[in-house]
């Protein structure tokens, strides 16, 4: 139950996020929705394999690279789904800070520490 909140709560911010950041754009809820899930996927998948090869640059960074890499996931999960649309990079990398940002401020309000 808690994987379902966390996606829709991921999809919600997804969708309202936009409105603030102009250089993003998302269709429809269903859309939010469809990221949500790729976004999740590509971050148990493809995320850990990019952390393994940047170690020595995340490392060298005190670990800001990671933010280029959650940058990377979102263009990547935004050009497979249909009906997002990000304009480059530095949106990308904003976007995916205050996605970041949002998402554990509303998952720790909303799912309970409890299980």
């Amino acid at each position: 139950m808690k994987t379902i909140i966390k996606l829709l709560i991921t999809a919600l911010v997804a969708y309202f996020l936009p409105r603030i950041l102009s250089g993003v754009h998302v269709a429809d809820f269903t859309s939010a929705i469809i990221f949500a899930i790729v976004l999740g996927l590509l971050n148990l998948i493809v995320k850990p394999i990019l952390q393994l090869f940047s170690l020595p640059i995340t490392i060298i960074t005190l670990g800001l690279f990671s933010l280029v890499i959650n940058a990377l996931i979102t263009l990547l999960a935004a050009r497979f789904t249909d009906g997002i649309h990000v304009d480059g990079f530095w949106w990308a990398f904003i976007f995916s800070i205050a996605l970041s940002i949002i998402t554990s401020i509303l998952e720790s309000i909303f799912i309970s520490k409890e299980d």
